[in-house]
This record gives structure tokens, C-alpha cells and sequence, in this order.
């Protein structure tokens, strides 16, 4: 059975394989490197815009390594989960200064860089240098379970062992990458998670879910807890046309990022009273709130964020200092976009821009 499920699997990629930007690279592991990483959380279709920007600025590993941090994050906002993207710079810098410029071609030696784990060094390995090792994410997870009727959750360890016995078994003995690469797309066009096209499916003979009709009942998923909320404040701060940006600490959550300063609303706290002791921690100033500018909402994997956004001036010219932040710097509102920021405060960059008139004075 498993000769046979690769056997079909290959004939099928032959005609219907996905035509990505990444796959015309001849497998170069620099153009896998990427764009698995990009793909991590993220959808194909998403993908390929940021994918194709970003290797024009960046086409080589040592255009990569020789940018700055601030401008790799740049060409990443909007991707989100920005650590993929501090870990794919490293990762390069690694390679230029410790490997000159050559990637390591086994998996080991791929999972000691930065951001590589088991499924991304599986890739590389298998698609650009044809290694024999199974590369497993959701879609070859879901792929799997089905085929041969895995009924037990896919979070739980023993099924995680057993999925990837049973893809290492179904490896082919050549044109691994190339059968990595079909369960992969198998998984994203065929295999979906619901209402799988069953008929169309090269391996639906041998689909143990599909021949009993479980196939919508496959994979078994642990019930999702319920994302935790949480509320808090940004303060425009004006000074002519300029506003006060902070850039967060690197070790933090969007660390590397500009924002508008504030912070998490504490138990009964009112909203300007929030951004009144924020900017005080942040920045050693006091401030004086004033128009409310927006609400904005955002979910993170973890929890969601419903942020308030003030307008705001500093009181009695008192200068504001990087307390808790990496940095912070005046920015003039044109050059807004040349900052790289998360999907909120990008959204109120936006808006500044766009309400601001001719004669630098904002409409509000």
C-alpha cells in the first residue's frame, strides 16, 4: 500500500502540482527557506505577494544578512508573527558568517538555526537537496489520518508518533521532494479540511476514511479554548507634523516594531486614566488626553485586543524618554510607511495620513 500511495501521489503531482513562485527557483534552498517560513500560519494565496517583494529586495542569502533589522521587518509587515521573520535574518546572517553562504544539507544540522524546526529543516532537506526524511504539517497531517483512519485527536503525542511512523513509510525511495511537495498540495486542494473533493482524489481507493464515509469526520480535533481579551490604549502625541513613535523592546511581543505608546487597561481603570499612567511609565511624561481617534480590534494566537486610540499632548514641554522602550523618535506623518509597525498601529498610521488635509491640519 504505500509504494502504491506514492506511486499515484507522484503521477498526480506531474499534472496538477501548484504553480508558486518558489518552485521556478530549481528548488534552491534559499527560495525554500523562505518561503516555508512565510507559509508557517499563513495561506498560499496570502503568501506569494510577500514572497515575490521580498526576493526582489532580498534575492540572495547575503543580500539578506547585509540588511538591517528594521527593514527585513518592513518588507514582513503585514505577515504577522514577526519572530519568523527576526529568526529568517538571522538565520542568514548564520549561514553567510559561520557556513559561507552554503546551507547545511541534513535535517539535524538545518534544526539548529534559528526558527527551523522539525517540518522546515524536513523541507529543505527533502525539496532542495533530496534528502529521504517525511516533512509533516497540517496539510500531510490531515492527508494522513484520513488515509488510514486515524481516530484519535492529531494534538495528542502517541498520534503525532504515529503519523509520522506512517509517513516515513510512505516515502518513496526518489523524488522525495517532489512527494513532500504533492502531499502537500494534496492536502491544500483536494484534502480539505471540509467537504474534501474525494472524487477528484488520486488516492480515494485507498482512503480508509473515504471508503467507510468518515472522511468528514477525519482528523479528530481537540476542542479550542476560548481566546482570552484584552483592552488597551494608544496615545497619538502631536508635535506640529510629527507624531511620537516607540519601538518596542526586541525580546517582546512585535518586539523591533514601531507603535503609538500605551498599554493594558488594569481592572476598573478608565480608559484616559489607562493611557495617562502608561505614558508616564513608558515615558516619564504626563499627558493630557483629548479626542478619542478610533477603535481598533486584532486577534493574536493567544488572546484578542480591542484598542483604544487617543489623542494626546505632553504637558508643559516636559521630554519624553525610552523608559521602556527600545527607542522612540518623531516622525513626520508623510513618512509613516517607512516605519515597520503591527496591523493596528499600521491601521492608525493609515488614518492619520488620510484625515490630515493639505495645510498639515487634521480633520477631527
Amino acid at each position: 500500500m504505500f509504494t502504491q500511495i506514492s506511486r499515484q501521489l507522484l503521477d498526480w503531482y506531474q499534472i496538477h502540482a501548484r504553480n508558486l513562485p518558489w518552485r521556478k527557483e530549481e528548488s534552491a534552498p534559499y527560495a525554500v527557506l523562505v518561503s516555508e517560513i512565510m507559509l508557517q500560519q499563513t495561506r498560499v494565496e496570502t503568501v506569494i505577494p510577500y514572497y515575490q517583494r521580498w526576493m526582489e529586495r532580498f534575492p540572495t542569502l547575503e543580500s539578506l544578512a547585509q540588511a538591517s533589522l528594521e527593514e527585513v521587518l518592513r518588507y514582513w509587515e503585514g505577515l504577522g508573527y514577526y519572530s519568523r521573520a527576526k529568526n529568517l535574518h538571522r538565520t542568514a546572517q548564520i549561514l553567510v558568517q559561520t557556513y559561507r553562504g552554503e546551507f547545511p544539507q541534513h535535517v539535524e544540522h538545518l534544526r539548529k538555526l534559528p526558527g527551523i524546526g522539525d517540518y522546515t529543516a524536513a523541507a529543505i532537506a527533502s525539496i532542495a537537496f533530496g534528502q529521504k526524511v517525511a516533512a509533516i504539517d497540517g496539510n500531510v497531517r490531515r492527508v494522513l489520518s484520513r488515509l488510514f483512519l486515524i481516530s484519535e485527536p492529531l494534538s495528542l503525542p502517541e498520534t503525532q508518533k504515529k503519523l509520522k511512523s506512517l509517513a516515513v513509510q510512505c516515502l518513496p525511495a526518489e523524488q522525495v521532494g517532489d512527494y513532500n511537495q504533492a502531499l502537500m498540495d494534496l492536502g491544500a486542494l483536494i484534502c480539505l479540511p471540509r467537504s474534501p473533493k474525494c472524487l477528484q482524489c488520486p488516492l480515494s481507493v485507498l482512503c480508509r476514511a473515504y471508503q467507510n464515509n468518515q472522511q468528514n469526520d477525519i482528523p479528530v480535533k481537540a476542542k479550542k479554548k476560548s481566546l482570552p481579551s484584552v483592552i488597551v490604549t494608544a496615545a497619538i502625541i502631536r508635535k506640529g507634523d510629527t507624531v511620537l513613535l516607540a519601538k518596542r523592546p526586541l525580546g517582546s511581543l512585535l518586539g523591533g516594531l514601531w507603535e503609538f505608546p500605551g498599554g493594558k487597561v488594569e481592572h476598573d481603570e478608565r480608559l484616559p486614566e489607562c493611557l495617562k499612567r502608561e505614558i508616564l511609565e513608558e515615558l516619564g511624561v504626563r499627558i493630557e488626553v483629548g479626542n478619542h481617534f478610533g477603535t481598533y480590534h486584532h486577534a493574536y494566537t493567544h488572546f484578542k485586543v480591542t484598542l483604544h486610540a487617543f489623542e494626546a499632548i505632553i504637558q508643559d514641554s516636559q521630554i519624553p524618554h525610552p523608559i521602556e522602550a527600545e527607542e522612540i523618535r518623531w516622525i513626520p506623518i508623510p513618512s509613516l510607511d517607512k516605519f515597520p509597525m503591527g496591523k493596528i498601529d499600521r491601521l492608525i498610521a493609515r488614518e492619520l495620513v488620510e484625515r490630515k488635509d493639505g495645510h498639515g491640519k487634521f480633520m477631527v
